[in-house]
């Protein structure tokens, strides 16, 4: 067992809520942009005392429209400005938020607003409503439902008009430290999602030791962060705070097929995503070179970039000769590609799933560092970040200061610290299995080295056992299958098998760059070219690369090319991009039989 702990870098509150950060924006630094807001094609700032007020002013309406403290409100929508004035909002209403993925099915709608026992929820679109509408008389607490594209800020703030200031301040006062601030429900990738009960203090310890830890990347008045997240999603929300704790300029983007036209409007100096924003922005760069006849030419870029990076790490750092052509590749391509994203940011955060070793040295070399980190909806989203100054590639970091993490004899990663969540909302059993002694128990397998950075090597439950007796963790080799830009994703299969295998499907983009570029015919899909000889073998070399991460026990035999996609509509993967493992099994039963066939 090892154990690894860093003392806290922020002093959490002993009383208040998340609405004291609002207030406290306003009294000292009211005339700073806290929110860069677009209206009408165009970004506007939007100042801390001008936020406060339209906070306050909706969340009269609330009151006013019968939110009581404690009361659960849901919230479902893109990310949007009116997320993030709604959420502060419900909180200055003294109520509790409750997030909803905006692509949920009525079922799942249903079951959330149920469980958490809702009494009004703002749904952002017709669509969202009629699916509301669908299974409303088994919603019998549910009082009252806006719709955001029907005007529901406005219909808020005629609601609360003559509610009185000192009405508000009780309700806004009411909520202290250890109260709930959201119930999160997880993505459930088994079974019915559970709530996990997140408080202010929770958000106080996660956000303030999160920014205090990075400061230089959070200057009041100098940085911004662009949030494509979905906020219903705990690493979406740890932005929201973040920003307001610190404070810092936070913009917002519901379309993330428009991110790189609003990356270079809004310039962030600070971005956040997950693993596979930064694969595409790689592979699209790397694709567009090559059908530019400029292939070669970012192929050795990048791996000046990659070993530049690497050699930071070593006492001789980059010798004189990698130094002169990573100078000139900074010229050629790596200033390109940092002003594709937006020109002034420096540095990323990524988490929600393994960024991968060679992609972190690639950003890194580029002169854009990817400081991965490692949390869950439980640990109120990041437990553990790479620092600024000793970031360690291939790791997700060292505790979030005040946090402690220990590997247990069997490899599974536990957690202790005020960041955690009070637990499962109505569902002691659930609380009871996953929390022991203080210690919440992650599911995770890793290590710890002797500085205490966390190396994920898996998931307790997603171990296969093949039939020879082989312990397999799936996610080395599948993340490194998934770097090849025609993958869109790859499942390693063989629990009881005699060798491992691997369900693919492509990503459809790449394929049709790959059909044009290959002389296939137009209009090829997966399913026509599942066993054309050329496409397997792109995809055998994508295979041959992960397979070198790991041992041949372990490493893919076969593999079988899907006919479509494992995406979140399909039910196949989590609003979070994870992949609900049992239900592919399932539905592709045969395709996983033929491979043993």
């Amino acid at each position: 067992m090892r154990e690894y702990s860093l003392p806290a870098l922020y002093e959490v509150p002993a009383d208040g809520n998340l609405t004291d950060l609002i207030r406290r924006n306003a009294a000292l630094h009211g005339d700073v942009a806290v929110i860069a807001r677009k209206e009408a094609g165009a970004w506007r700032d939007v100042t801390a005392a001008e936020f406060l007020a339209e906070v306050q002013t909706a969340a009269k309406g609330l009151i006013a429209s019968g939110v009581r403290p404690g009361d659960r409100v849901g919230l479902m929508s893109r990310t949007r400005y009116e997320w993030t004035l709604l959420d502060f909002a419900i909180w200055s209403a003294g109520g509790v938020t409750v997030p909803i993925y905006e692509t949920s099915s009525a079922e799942q709608i249903q079951w959330i607003l149920g469980d958490s026992g809702a009494v009004a929820v703002v749904v952002e679109t017709d669509e969202h409503e009629a699916l509301l509408k669908s299974v409303r008389d088994r919603l019998p607490q549910l009082r009252e439902v806006w719709q955001l594209e029907r005007g529901a800020v406005d219909a808020l703030n005629a609601a609360g008009a003559e509610l009185s200031d000192e009405a508000l301040q009780e309700a806004t006062s009411a909520a202290e430290a250890d109260d709930p601030a959201t119930i999160v429900y997880t993505s459930g990738t088994t079974g019915r999602p559970k709530g996990c009960v997140l408080t202010h203090r929770s958000f106080f310890a996660e956000c303030g030791n999160a920014v205090e830890r990075l400061r230089p990347l959070f200057r009041t008045g100098e940085a911004s962060i662009v949030l494509f997240l979905p906020l219903a999603h705990v690493f979406g929300r740890l932005v929201e705070v973040a920003t307001a704790l610190a404070p810092i300029k936070l913009a917002h983007v519901p379309d993330v097929q428009s991110l790189t036209d609003e990356l270079a409007d809004v310039k962030p100096t600070l971005l956040l995503g997950v693993p596979r924003v930064f694969e595409k922005v790689y592979n699209s760069a790397r694709a567009k070179a090559q059908a530019d006849g400029k292939g070669k030419i970012f192929d050795k870029a990048a791996n000046t970039a990659i070993a530049y990076s690497r050699a930071l790490d070593t006492d001789g750092g980059p010798a004189l000769g990698l130094r002169l052509r990573h100078r000139l590749f900074d010229k050629l391509v790596y200033a390109k590609l940092r002003a594709v994203l937006g020109g002034r940011a420096t540095h990323a955060i990524s988490g929600g799933a393994p960024l991968g070793e060679r992609l972190g040295h690639f950003y890194r070399g580029i002169g854009f560092t990817v400081l991965e980190g490692y949390g869950l909806t439980e640990s109120c989203a990041a437990t553990a970040l790479n620092p600024l100054d000793r970031q360690k590639i291939g790791t997700v970091g060292q505790p979030l200061p005040g946090a402690t993490i220990r590997v247990a004899d069997d490899g599974e990663v536990l957690l202790h610290g005020e960041h955690l969540f009070a637990g499962y909302w109505n569902n002691e059993a659930a609380t009871a299995e996953a929390v022991s002694h203080g210690w919440f128990h992650t599911g995770d397998l890793g290590s710890l080295d002797t500085d205490g950075y966390l190396t994920i090597t898996g998931r307790k439950k997603e171990i296969i056992v093949t039939a020879a007796g082989k312990n397999v963790a799936p996610a080395v080799i599948e993340d490194r299958i998934r770097a090849h830009p025609l993958i869109a994703e790859v499942m390693v299969v063989g629990d009881g098998k005699p060798f491992v295998g691997a369900l693919v499907t492509l990503d459809e983009e790449f394929l049709a760059r790959w059909v044009r570029e290959q002389g296939k015919p137009s209009g090829s899909t997966p399913s026509s070219l599942r066993d054309d000889p050329e496409l397997l073998a792109a995809v055998q070399r994508a295979v041959d690369d992960g397979n070198a991460m790991v041992s041949r026990a372990e490493s893919v035999r076969k593999f079988r090319i899907l006919g479509g996609q494992f995406t979140e509509e399909s039910g196949h993967l989590t609003p979070s991009l994870k992949l609900k493992r049992s239900l592919v099994a399932k539905d592709f039963a045969d395709e996983i039989e033929a491979l043993y066939s």
